[in-house]
């Protein structure tokens, strides 16, 4: 009990901004583009918070932290249009369009913050702070795993996780959505602007990838350096392993969030220290290939996934 409770929050930590660059990711596929540039849309939202916050940290104070995620997701929809207009309208290969955004992004940003600081890195000093939640956090063993040292971005991203199982599955936007992702020439013969659908399935997509890079930085990373870790192909993975769908994306997010947690902590911790932290490093990696390839047969991905749609195609 007392080493979950110690893990716990920092696991949490790391498992958010995971988790809303997935949720960005399901978004996409579910319109049918594949979206490979969740790690660069993740680092144009850690750059883009980065300098918002050092800008205004000492003006705005706490409030400039809301200003710098607020910003992220603005510049992160906006630099997802370079992969909506190349996959929808130029109809090109969405993987290597993905993987164009990933080399733009870490390039640029770079670029731009060696222009800014004279070193490439940005750094802020200030963050969200840990806080327990009053009368929940009391809660014997619930309230000391979900109530207590959590931070505001949490709460955050669990109501757009709510919010995104509502659209997909309870909204005719959800509808028209998983239709574009499924059946695009029969949505489009309904009446459902496929494109239209698409751009802002992607638009969102880029929102909350630049979302996710910002929180990293407002919760444990305090710096842009350039990268976000792997985290965007991690997200990636957790999309698939979640078979694209909002609570199993959750689990997904949660398993690898603990899985690095352990192995970032386990030398400090007597019960994980005769492990090899290389071993436990690899942990969540390993299991997800092993997963991927014992359940690809029965892998439910969105039919359209990463096919371009021509609208005088029937």
């Amino acid at each position: 009990m007392d080493v979950i409770a110690r893990i716990f929050p920092y696991a949490i930590a790391y498992t958010i901004p995971l988790l809303s660059a997935a949720l960005g990711g399901l978004f996409c596929e579910r319109s049918g583009v594949v979206n490979i540039g969740l790690e660069g849309l993740m680092i144009v939202g850690s750059f883009t918070s980065a300098v918002v916050i050092s800008s205004l940290q000492t003006t705005l104070g706490p409030a400039a932290l809301w200003v710098g995620l607020l910003a992220a997701v603005v510049v992160g929809a906006a630099f997802s249009l370079l992969h909506a207009f190349a996959s929808i309208n130029l109809k090109a290969n969405q993987v290597i369009s993905g993987t164009a955004i990933n080399m733009i992004a870490g390039s640029l940003t770079v670029f731009l913050a060696r222009t800014l600081t004279g070193s490439g890195n940005v750094r802020i000093t200030m963050g969200f702070l840990q806080t327990d939640i009053p009368v929940l956090s009391k809660i014997p063993f619930l309230g000391v795993l979900f109530f207590s040292k959590t931070y505001a971005t949490t709460w955050l991203v669990l109501a757009i996780l709510a919010v995104s199982y509502f659209a997909i599955y309870k909204t005719p936007f959800g509808l028209r959505l998983r239709a574009c992702g499924e059946h695009p020439q029969t949505a489009d013969a309904a009446g459902i602007n496929v494109y239209r659908m698409r751009y802002i399935a992607v638009m969102l997509s880029g929102a909350l990838a630049g979302l996710a890079g910002a929180i990293m930085l407002v919760t444990y990373s305090s710096e842009f350096n350039g990268n976000v870790a792997g985290l965007g192909f991690l997200a990636l993975a957790a999309l698939i392993f979640g078979q694209w769908k909002p609570l199993g994306i959750l689990g997904a997010t949660a398993f690898f969030g603990f899985a690095a947690t352990v192995a970032n902590v386990s030398q400090v911790i007597p019960q994980f220290a005769s492990i090899p932290g290389l071993l436990l490093k690899a942990f969540p990696y390993v299991v997800t290939l092993v997963a991927l390839v014992l359940f690809s047969k029965s892998s439910q991905a969105p039919r359209a996934a990463g096919e371009p749609f021509d609208q005088g195609k029937r």
